[in-house]
């Protein structure tokens, strides 16, 4: 049986403030990999940047959004990456992936994007303890009656944390939050896998079972839509 492919959405990166590029992180896809999937990346619609606000909208031509299908076919899943910018193409793609249940998961920003791609709002953190660190820096309380749990099997999780944002309204289940209200884990149990997490499981994933179970997961997500596709 072939492995299922997840698509890993590519953001838009300045360099020299002349040009731009696309990227990929690599601790992201080498989870995929590491895990039984195979990553390949979805590349913007263009080169352009629009930056996606709580009231965003579809700024893409026919064009745009037809070749948006055509990859995103491809994938049985879809991956929406961290970082500190955020457009609004990657909204576009959650909300059709949340339209038509296709498992996706949200890093960090991409935690952002899935709220907002169904009408929630995000604001900044306004706290120290949410900046830059690759390592354990708080914990975090998970509802027993949530996906979330099921995957990671425990009421309680230290996390690692670098993010500038949070989640200020939001229509998804709040399934986990740290120690001072910072929404940390975000789902829709109606879906397949909709799962958005604040903190960075690709760099944990390696030497955390709870982390990796999280790709686990999602993956096992991916090949359950690939086999509805097939029948």
């Amino acid at each position: 049986m072939s492995k299922p492919v997840i698509g890993i959405i590519t953001k838009h990166k300045k360099e020299d403030n002349v040009r731009l590029d696309t990227f990929i992180r690599d601790e992201v896809q080498q989870a995929i990999f590491d895990n039984g999937g195979i990553a390949i990346g979805i590349l913007p619609p263009n080169e352009g940047k629009v930056h996606a606000t709580n009231d965003w909208a579809v700024n893409l031509t026919t064009e745009e959004k037809h070749n948006f299908y055509e990859q995103l076919a491809l994938c049985d899943g879809i991956i929406l990456q961290g970082g500190n910018y955020l457009d609004e193409y990657e909204c576009f793609i959650a909300k059709h992936c949340y339209d038509y249940n296709i498992p996706i998961l949200g890093i960090c920003a991409g935690k952002h994007i899935l709220v907002r791609a169904v009408g929630g709002e995000i604001t900044s953190v306004g706290n120290g303890n949410h900046y830059s660190e690759e390592k354990y820096v708080h914990s975090i309380t998970v509802a027993k009656n949530s996906k979330f749990y099921e995957i990671v099997g425990a009421p309680s999780l230290m996390v690692n944390s670098r993010h500038k944002n949070r989640t200020l309204n939001t229509p998804l289940d709040v399934v986990a939050e740290s120690p001072d209200g910072v929404i940390e884990v975000e789902e829709d149990k109606s879906k397949l896998f909709y799962l958005g997490v604040q903190f960075h499981p690709e760099s944990l994933y390696k030497k955390d079972e709870a982390m990796n179970n999280i790709f686990v997961s999602f993956i096992k997500a991916c090949e359950e839509y690939r086999n509805s596709k097939d029948n």
